[in-house]
């Protein structure tokens, strides 16, 4: 890149907006390195912002780690929604969660795959901490998804529909745990193939 073409690469960056810059270098950071880990130093410095700006986006680092995990689950939903409607009837919804969090592992981390963001920091934070509730809220929702598909599988079956879709969402989390430990989303791909033969059974 040259001259004028890195003056409007550096420009375009300084356009954007603070906040964005600070999620983004925070994403990065806290994934990487993790929450405990990452000062707000780091952040600014690599967001390119002065530390007061982050205290006008944030009213503090516990706000900016919220924050961060509101949007890593944001994310996520985004990928399961382009998932889904490509997904023909519910059997491939159920897929779709888990497509979902295969894509989120083929993300080029910085340094390699580490798991499920969300659960990293929660496993940081103190219990009663509002973090630990996004991320809780997440899973939930997440097993609600599955249970929607699940459900349309096997109307009528309430409680049957109840364990399948228990029992997929944790079949789906302890795989993620795998592929976090091993640097990878095999795991979570097996673990689609696992979900994909037991629906078959149905």
């Amino acid at each position: 890149m040259s001259g004028p073409d890195v003056h409007e690469a550096v420009s375009g960056r300084r356009r954007r907006p603070a906040r964005e810059r600070l999620l983004e270098a925070a994403a990065r950071r806290f994934y990487a390195d993790g929450v405990t880990a990452t000062g707000i130093d780091t952040i600014t410095a690599e967001a390119g912002v002065a530390k007061m700006s982050l205290y006008n986006n944030f009213s503090s680092k516990a706000d900016l780690v919220r924050a961060y995990l509101d949007a890593r689950h944001e994310e996520w939903l985004g990928l399961y929604r382009t998932r889904l409607e490509r997904a023909e009837g519910p059997r491939a919804g159920v897929l779709a969660v888990f497509d979902a969090y295969a894509d989120h592992a083929a993300f080029a981390y910085e340094h390699g795959f580490r798991g499920c963001g969300l659960l990293n920091a929660a496993a940081e934070l103190p219990v009663g901490d509002e973090g630990r509730v996004v991320v809780r809220a997440h899973k939930e929702e997440v097993e609600r998804l599955i249970a929607g598909h699940v459900e349309e599988l096997v109307s009528g079956r309430p409680d049957e529909a109840g364990a399948l879709a228990e029992h997929l969402s944790f079949l789906l989390e302890g795989a993620m745990a795998r592929a976090g430990l091993e640097g990878d989303g095999a795991r979570v791909r097996h673990a689609r193939a696992m979900a994909a033969a037991l629906l078959d059974r149905l």
